[in-house]
């Protein structure tokens, strides 16, 4: 399991992360989606694009699934994840492959696989492992819309000099 003790859900859009791991916390900044969580039983919070409204070190897993590359510029939202996070704290980010990139109007920044990696070592997370889903492939990043790869990071105080070795693996 890549999420462990307190999880926060950043993006968390109609609450399917709160559903599946109750006592998941989520956060969007869209103020229907909030509600409709609310509506449901979970525990959702409204957040600004620049500010995650929790304490210092208030969780020890973040998961960010299909929301980076739904911003311009992640920079402020990765120094708030980090914020956030206790140290030694695991985020998990996913992103589309290149189809399902692709199909959406709404994505504003791509990012290959060694791109997450870097933008994630410049935020101060070094990297523990790769996840693909369904499992890795060239030909199904470029035919499924559902295709993506998610990295497993963990909090550094500083931003580490280099990557840890990555470990490829599949998820389910």
């Amino acid at each position: 399991m890549q999420l462990r003790g307190t999880v926060l859900d950043i993006g968390c859009g109609i609450g399917d992360m709160l559903r599946a791991r109750r006592g998941t916390v989520g956060v969007d900044v869209n103020p229907r989606l909030v509600e409709y969580c609310r509506s449901q039983g979970l525990d959702a919070r409204l957040m600004t694009a620049g500010h995650l409204p929790f304490e210092s070190r208030a969780f020890q897993s973040i998961i960010l699934d299909n929301v980076l590359e739904h911003i311009p510029d992640p920079e402020q939202l990765l120094m708030e994840a980090h914020r956030v996070l206790c140290r030694g704290g695991r985020i998990v980010v996913g992103v589309p492959g290149s189809r399902g990139y692709a199909l959406d109007s709404d994505h504003k920044q791509f990012y290959s696989e060694s791109q997450l990696h870097a933008r994630m070592l410049r935020a101060g997370f070094a990297m523990m492992r790769t996840l693909y889903s369904p499992f890795k492939s060239r030909l199904l990043d470029s035919k499924l819309a559902w295709y993506a790869v998610y990295g497993v990071y963990e909090k550094r105080d500083t931003t580490p000099a280099s990557e840890t070795p990555i470990r490829a693996t599949s998820i389910r």
